[in-house]
Protein backbone atom coordinates (compact mmCIF):
# COMPACT_ATOMS: atom_id res chain seq x y z
CA UNK A 1 0.00 0.00 0.00
CA UNK A 2 2.90 2.36 0.83
CA UNK A 3 4.38 1.74 -2.62
CA UNK A 4 1.05 2.49 -4.26
CA UNK A 5 0.77 5.73 -2.31
CA UNK A 6 4.30 6.74 -3.34
CA UNK A 7 3.50 6.06 -6.98
CA UNK A 8 0.36 8.14 -6.75
CA UNK A 9 2.29 10.96 -5.09
CA UNK A 10 4.95 10.86 -7.81
CA UNK A 11 2.23 11.01 -10.46
CA UNK A 12 0.60 14.06 -8.85
CA UNK A 13 3.95 15.84 -8.53
CA UNK A 14 4.71 15.01 -12.16
CA UNK A 15 1.39 16.47 -13.30
CA UNK A 16 1.97 19.62 -11.24
CA UNK A 17 5.46 20.08 -12.71
CA UNK A 18 4.06 19.54 -16.20
CA UNK A 19 1.31 22.09 -15.52
CA UNK A 20 3.86 24.61 -14.25
CA UNK A 21 5.99 24.13 -17.36
CA UNK A 22 3.02 24.56 -19.72
CA UNK A 23 1.77 27.65 -17.87
CA UNK A 24 5.24 29.20 -17.90
CA UNK A 25 5.51 28.77 -21.67
CA UNK A 26 2.05 30.22 -22.18
CA UNK A 27 2.85 33.25 -19.99
CA UNK A 28 6.14 33.83 -21.84
CA UNK A 29 4.24 33.75 -25.15
CA UNK A 30 1.67 36.26 -23.85
CA UNK A 31 4.40 38.60 -22.60
CA UNK A 32 6.15 38.36 -25.98
CA UNK A 33 2.86 39.28 -27.63
CA UNK A 34 2.53 42.16 -25.17
CA UNK A 35 5.95 43.42 -26.20
CA UNK A 36 4.94 43.30 -29.86
CA UNK A 37 1.58 45.02 -29.28
CA UNK A 38 2.67 47.82 -26.93
CA UNK A 39 4.25 50.07 -29.60
CA UNK A 40 0.87 50.02 -31.40
CA UNK A 41 -1.21 50.75 -28.30
CA UNK A 42 -2.64 54.03 -29.63
CA UNK A 43 -3.73 52.42 -32.89
CA UNK A 44 -5.33 49.50 -31.05
CA UNK A 45 -7.20 51.87 -28.76
CA UNK A 46 -8.31 53.98 -31.72
CA UNK A 47 -9.68 50.85 -33.43
CA UNK A 48 -11.48 49.74 -30.28
CA UNK A 49 -13.04 53.16 -29.68
CA UNK A 50 -14.02 53.81 -33.30
CA UNK A 51 -17.71 52.79 -32.82
CA UNK A 52 -18.04 55.33 -29.99
CA UNK A 53 -16.03 58.08 -31.72
CA UNK A 54 -18.33 57.91 -34.75
CA UNK A 55 -21.40 58.80 -32.68
CA UNK A 56 -19.89 61.32 -30.24
CA UNK A 57 -20.95 64.95 -30.69
CA UNK A 58 -18.35 67.32 -32.14
CA UNK A 59 -17.40 68.86 -28.79
CA UNK A 60 -17.03 65.49 -27.05
CA UNK A 61 -13.96 63.29 -26.75
CA UNK A 62 -12.42 60.60 -24.59
CA UNK A 63 -10.85 61.75 -21.34
CA UNK A 64 -8.99 60.30 -18.36
CA UNK A 65 -9.73 61.43 -14.83
CA UNK A 66 -6.58 60.45 -12.97
CA UNK A 67 -2.91 60.77 -13.98
CA UNK A 68 -2.28 57.03 -14.38
CA UNK A 69 -5.54 56.08 -16.13
CA UNK A 70 -4.26 56.45 -19.70
CA UNK A 71 -1.06 54.53 -18.91
CA UNK A 72 -2.86 51.58 -17.31
CA UNK A 73 -5.52 51.55 -20.03
CA UNK A 74 -2.82 51.22 -22.67
CA UNK A 75 -1.19 48.46 -20.61
CA UNK A 76 -4.46 46.51 -20.46
CA UNK A 77 -5.06 46.93 -24.18
CA UNK A 78 -1.53 45.76 -25.00
CA UNK A 79 -1.88 42.78 -22.68
CA UNK A 80 -5.17 41.80 -24.30
CA UNK A 81 -3.65 42.13 -27.77
CA UNK A 82 -0.63 40.13 -26.61
CA UNK A 83 -2.91 37.34 -25.43
CA UNK A 84 -4.67 37.28 -28.81
CA UNK A 85 -1.32 37.08 -30.59
CA UNK A 86 -0.23 34.25 -28.29
CA UNK A 87 -3.40 32.19 -28.66
CA UNK A 88 -1.78 29.52 -30.92
CA UNK A 89 0.94 28.89 -28.32
CA UNK A 90 -1.50 28.99 -25.38
CA UNK A 91 -3.83 26.51 -27.07
CA UNK A 92 -0.96 24.18 -27.95
CA UNK A 93 0.24 24.16 -24.33
CA UNK A 94 -3.30 23.44 -23.16
CA UNK A 95 -3.65 20.62 -25.68
CA UNK A 96 -0.27 19.12 -24.80
CA UNK A 97 -1.26 19.01 -21.12
CA UNK A 98 -4.73 17.47 -21.45
CA UNK A 99 -4.22 15.17 -24.46
CA UNK A 100 -2.46 12.30 -22.60
CA UNK A 101 -5.47 11.93 -20.27
CA UNK A 102 -8.05 11.72 -23.06
CA UNK A 103 -9.46 8.64 -24.73
CA UNK A 104 -8.54 8.08 -28.38
CA UNK A 105 -12.04 8.98 -29.54
CA UNK A 106 -12.00 12.12 -27.38
CA UNK A 107 -8.62 13.15 -28.79
CA UNK A 108 -9.98 12.88 -32.32
CA UNK A 109 -13.02 15.02 -31.45
CA UNK A 110 -11.38 17.49 -29.06
CA UNK A 111 -9.40 19.56 -31.56
CA UNK A 112 -12.27 20.17 -34.04
CA UNK A 113 -14.56 21.11 -31.14
CA UNK A 114 -11.89 23.45 -29.76
CA UNK A 115 -11.52 25.13 -33.16
CA UNK A 116 -15.31 25.46 -33.44
CA UNK A 117 -15.43 27.00 -29.97
CA UNK A 118 -12.75 29.56 -30.86
CA UNK A 119 -14.48 30.39 -34.14
CA UNK A 120 -17.82 30.91 -32.38
CA UNK A 121 -16.22 33.10 -29.71
CA UNK A 122 -14.60 35.40 -32.25
CA UNK A 123 -17.77 35.38 -34.37
CA UNK A 124 -19.72 36.55 -31.32
CA UNK A 125 -17.15 39.23 -30.50
CA UNK A 126 -17.09 40.45 -34.12
CA UNK A 127 -20.89 40.46 -34.23
CA UNK A 128 -20.90 42.59 -31.10
CA UNK A 129 -18.21 45.01 -32.26
CA UNK A 130 -19.36 45.64 -35.82
CA UNK A 131 -23.13 45.46 -35.40
CA UNK A 132 -24.15 45.92 -31.76
CA UNK A 133 -21.60 48.56 -30.70
CA UNK A 134 -22.63 51.23 -33.27
CA UNK A 135 -26.35 50.83 -32.52
CA UNK A 136 -25.93 50.62 -28.74
CA UNK A 137 -23.58 53.61 -28.52
CA UNK A 138 -25.78 55.69 -30.78
CA UNK A 139 -28.67 55.01 -28.40
CA UNK A 140 -26.64 55.74 -25.26
CA UNK A 141 -24.97 58.90 -26.57
CA UNK A 142 -28.43 60.14 -27.57
CA UNK A 143 -28.99 61.08 -23.93
CA UNK A 144 -26.42 63.87 -24.23
CA UNK A 145 -27.87 67.39 -24.28
CA UNK A 146 -26.56 70.95 -24.37
CA UNK A 147 -26.25 70.80 -20.58
CA UNK A 148 -24.99 67.18 -20.33
CA UNK A 149 -21.96 66.51 -22.51
CA UNK A 150 -20.88 62.97 -23.45
CA UNK A 151 -17.22 62.59 -22.43
CA UNK A 152 -16.47 58.89 -21.76
CA UNK A 153 -13.34 58.00 -19.83
CA UNK A 154 -10.78 55.61 -21.28
CA UNK A 155 -11.03 53.23 -18.32
CA UNK A 156 -14.83 53.01 -18.26
CA UNK A 157 -15.10 52.55 -22.02
CA UNK A 158 -12.50 49.79 -22.04
CA UNK A 159 -14.26 47.91 -19.23
CA UNK A 160 -17.69 48.35 -20.83
CA UNK A 161 -16.57 47.26 -24.30
CA UNK A 162 -14.58 44.24 -23.07
CA UNK A 163 -17.59 43.13 -21.01
CA UNK A 164 -19.83 43.24 -24.08
CA UNK A 165 -17.26 41.46 -26.27
CA UNK A 166 -16.84 38.68 -23.71
CA UNK A 167 -20.61 38.41 -23.17
CA UNK A 168 -21.33 37.97 -26.87
CA UNK A 169 -18.38 35.65 -27.38
CA UNK A 170 -19.49 33.47 -24.45
CA UNK A 171 -23.13 33.50 -25.60
CA UNK A 172 -22.08 32.12 -28.98
CA UNK A 173 -20.79 28.97 -27.21
CA UNK A 174 -24.36 27.63 -26.94
CA UNK A 175 -23.85 24.87 -29.59
CA UNK A 176 -20.74 23.63 -27.78
CA UNK A 177 -22.64 23.45 -24.48
CA UNK A 178 -25.49 21.50 -26.11
CA UNK A 179 -23.07 19.01 -27.67
CA UNK A 180 -21.19 18.56 -24.39
CA UNK A 181 -24.39 17.90 -22.43
CA UNK A 182 -25.55 15.29 -24.95
CA UNK A 183 -22.10 13.66 -25.07
CA UNK A 184 -21.99 13.38 -21.27
CA UNK A 185 -25.48 11.88 -21.23
CA UNK A 186 -26.88 14.66 -19.04
CA UNK A 187 -29.62 15.46 -21.56
CA UNK A 188 -30.91 13.98 -24.79
CA UNK A 189 -31.65 15.65 -28.11
CA UNK A 190 -35.37 15.23 -27.41
CA UNK A 191 -34.89 17.12 -24.13
CA UNK A 192 -33.19 19.97 -25.98
CA UNK A 193 -36.05 20.19 -28.44
CA UNK A 194 -38.62 20.17 -25.63
CA UNK A 195 -36.97 23.17 -23.95
CA UNK A 196 -37.02 25.44 -27.01
CA UNK A 197 -39.63 27.82 -25.57
CA UNK A 198 -37.72 28.23 -22.32
CA UNK A 199 -34.47 28.91 -24.14
CA UNK A 200 -36.22 31.48 -26.35
CA UNK A 201 -37.48 33.36 -23.29
CA UNK A 202 -34.21 32.92 -21.42
CA UNK A 203 -32.18 34.28 -24.33
CA UNK A 204 -34.00 37.60 -24.16
CA UNK A 205 -33.79 37.73 -20.37
CA UNK A 206 -30.02 37.18 -20.67
CA UNK A 207 -29.83 39.87 -23.36
CA UNK A 208 -31.67 42.31 -21.11
CA UNK A 209 -29.15 41.68 -18.31
CA UNK A 210 -25.87 41.97 -20.21
CA UNK A 211 -26.59 44.51 -22.96
CA UNK A 212 -27.31 48.26 -22.80
CA UNK A 213 -30.95 49.08 -21.96
CA UNK A 214 -32.18 49.43 -25.53
CA UNK A 215 -34.41 47.08 -27.50
CA UNK A 216 -32.11 46.91 -30.54
CA UNK A 217 -29.06 45.46 -28.77
CA UNK A 218 -31.23 43.09 -26.73
CA UNK A 219 -32.85 41.70 -29.88
CA UNK A 220 -29.45 41.48 -31.58
CA UNK A 221 -28.24 39.20 -28.79
CA UNK A 222 -31.48 37.32 -28.02
CA UNK A 223 -32.17 36.06 -31.53
CA UNK A 224 -28.61 34.83 -32.26
CA UNK A 225 -28.54 32.90 -28.96
CA UNK A 226 -31.85 31.25 -29.84
CA UNK A 227 -30.65 30.43 -33.38
CA UNK A 228 -27.39 29.05 -31.99
CA UNK A 229 -29.43 26.82 -29.69
CA UNK A 230 -31.21 25.45 -32.76
CA UNK A 231 -27.78 24.87 -34.35
CA UNK A 232 -26.73 23.09 -31.16
CA UNK A 233 -29.71 20.74 -31.48
CA UNK A 234 -28.76 19.90 -35.09
CA UNK A 235 -25.13 19.24 -34.18
CA UNK A 236 -26.07 17.29 -31.04
CA UNK A 237 -28.17 14.91 -33.12
CA UNK A 238 -24.86 13.68 -34.57
CA UNK A 239 -23.31 13.15 -31.14
CA UNK A 240 -23.35 9.72 -29.56
CA UNK A 241 -23.83 9.71 -25.75
CA UNK A 242 -20.79 8.40 -23.91
CA UNK A 243 -20.91 4.77 -22.79
CA UNK A 244 -19.11 5.00 -19.46
CA UNK A 245 -18.97 1.25 -18.87
CA UNK A 246 -17.64 0.25 -22.27
CA UNK A 247 -15.31 3.24 -22.65
CA UNK A 248 -11.71 2.46 -23.52
CA UNK A 249 -8.96 3.41 -21.10
CA UNK A 250 -6.83 6.52 -21.71
CA UNK A 251 -3.47 5.83 -23.28
CA UNK A 252 -0.96 6.77 -20.62
CA UNK A 253 2.12 8.54 -21.83
CA UNK A 254 0.88 9.02 -25.38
Amino acid sequence: MAESTDERSDTIVGHLLELKSRLTRAVVAVMAGFGIAYPFKERIFAFLTDPMVRVLPERSSFIFTNPAEAFFTYLKISLLAGFLLAIPVVLYQFWAFVAPGLYRSERRAFFPVLLLSIFLFFAGAAFSFFLVFPLAFQFLVGFATDDIMAMPTMKEYLGFSITLLLAFGASFQVPIVCMALVRLGMVGVADLRAKRRYVFAGAFVLAALITPPDVVSQVLLGFPVWLLYELGILLSARIKPRDWEAEEEPEAGS
